[in-house]
């Protein structure tokens, strides 16, 4: 994974010039999602990362932390913003299952998984072209690997998914920059469960699910917007582990606030409802907050 992001940033790079202060809007670049591409927190915009313009090259790093009522969930990574077109990325989650996989076997697990993002612009201008109704559009992928260590086989084994898997999107992006507006439409072709971190595909299906997702931002002023965010998620793993419905998969939300005192810093916060999640004994909603800062370059 590490050596395929050396040769693409070789290509790529060249000898451009840093990102400038004046560059892109503030919070033009987005903040950072869980899997570490620019966007929302729960799914990627077809903005890149940083501030980098034409010609420019800009880069971030972000650290995550969210925390529901039986999980919490560790994020953190970087990326490189290339000429305002490309975008690469890596990121690792951990994600702390308490006792809540113990009818599993698995009490105190922590899951753990690395993503290698790419992302290129295709079309569109999100802030030149604010006054049309032509978006900005973005396709790209993401690379997952879920680690368990030795206990890997005992939980994707009876789930009947694989450790690995890519997920391919596209986005679309519009800033009415008038109005302060901003909304984006994701869809995106997965075989994940749970992002990947319950594993890949299933019992109840080892093909590409295609999932939308969501997001609408109010700019309240230049430094400061709020917004909504819905994350469908797919159905793949066997029923009949934990009895019917234990491991239905329910879509994710959030509501927002994100703060951007500079184009150095920028600070997101936000209230999640990530559902139902494995196993039966706790079927309780997973709802808490989320807490996000990024730092760019």
């Amino acid at each position: 994974m590490h050596r395929l992001t050396l040769v693409l940033l070789a290509g790529l790079l060249g000898t451009p010039a840093l990102a400038q202060s004046n560059g892109k809007l503030l919070l033009t670049g987005g903040v950072t999602s869980i899997d570490g591409a620019a966007g929302g927190g729960l799914t990627p915009w077809a903005l890149t990362a940083s501030y980098a313009t034409t010609g420019e090259v800009g880069a971030t790093v972000f650290v995550t932390r969210a925390r529901t009522g039986n999980y919490g969930l560790l994020a953190y990574g970087a990326a490189i913003g290339i000429h305002d077109r490309w975008e690469v990325s890596l990121a690792r989650q951990d994600l702390d299952t308490g006792s809540s996989l113990a009818p599993l076997g698995l009490d105190g697990l922590h899951l753990k998984q690395d993503i290698l993002g790419v992302k290129l612009r295709v079309l569109g201008d999100a802030v030149l072209d604010s006054d049309r109704l032509m978006p900005q559009i973005a396709i790209g992928l993401q690379a997952k690997k879920t680690h368990a260590g030795n206990l890997g086989p005992t939980l994707f084994g009876p789930l009947g998914a694989r450790s690995s898997g890519t997920d391919l999107y596209a986005s679309a992006t519009k800033l009415f920059l008038a109005d302060g507006v901003l909304v984006n439409l994701t869809l995106r072709a997965t075989r994940a469960n749970q992002n990947g971190l319950l594993g890949f595909g299933g019992a109840q299906g080892q093909g590409y699910r295609l999932q939308p997702e969501f997001s609408l931002a109010k700019l309240l002023r230049k430094d400061l917007a709020i917004g909504v965010e819905y994350r469908a998620k797919p159905d793949n793993l066997n029923p009949s582990v934990l009895g019917a419905g234990a491991l239905r998969e329910d879509d994710w939300k959030d509501v927002f606030v994100a703060w951007a005192p500079s184009k150095h810093v920028s600070l997101t916060a936000a209230w999640v409802d990530l559902g139902r999640i494995a196993p039966a004994a706790q079927p309780r909603r997973q709802t808490g907050s989320y807490l996000s800062a990024q730092f760019a370059l």
